[in-house]
């Protein structure tokens, strides 16, 4: 079947567009462009463009929750085949200003839930190469 349409951008609501932009650019590369004060745009080199909107009011979803309030949608990043690449990754997210959604079970899932500085979840998965 043919596409109607393509996919431009994943657009995240947020309270400060360009500082939510700095953070996945650190994340996945690329380079923040301002368009103006409420809509940032970032192209992941080889991956999605991100857009990041100014929400005045912007809450943040709760993680989990499995009810009418839940987390909408969720950003997945290939961190490494290995455990070690992953606590690696770890370890930076957190500095650039993630947060820790859920420590549960690590051993036993391919992939580690966090929460961007705006509260989006996000998770840094382990890849294996084949």
């Amino acid at each position: 079947m043919a596409a109607v349409a393509r996919l431009r951008s994943v657009v995240l609501d947020c309270p400060e567009p360009y500082e939510l932009a700095r953070f996945y650019a650190a994340l996945g590369g690329g380079v923040p462009e301002e368009e103006d004060a409420d809509w940032v745009v970032l192209q992941i080199p080889a991956g999605p463009r991100l857009a990041f909107q100014r929400a005045e009011g912007y809450a943040p979803p709760d993680w989990p929750r499995a009810d009418h309030d839940s987390q909408q949608f969720h950003l997945d990043f290939d961190a490494g085949g290995t455990w070690e690449e992953v606590d690696e990754a770890e370890q930076k997210v957190l500095a650039l200003g993630a947060r820790v959604l859920d420590r549960e079970d690590y051993e036993t899932k391919d992939f580690r839930v966090y929460a961007d500085p705006a509260g989006h979840p996000f998770c840094l998965c382990r890849i294996e190469q084949t």
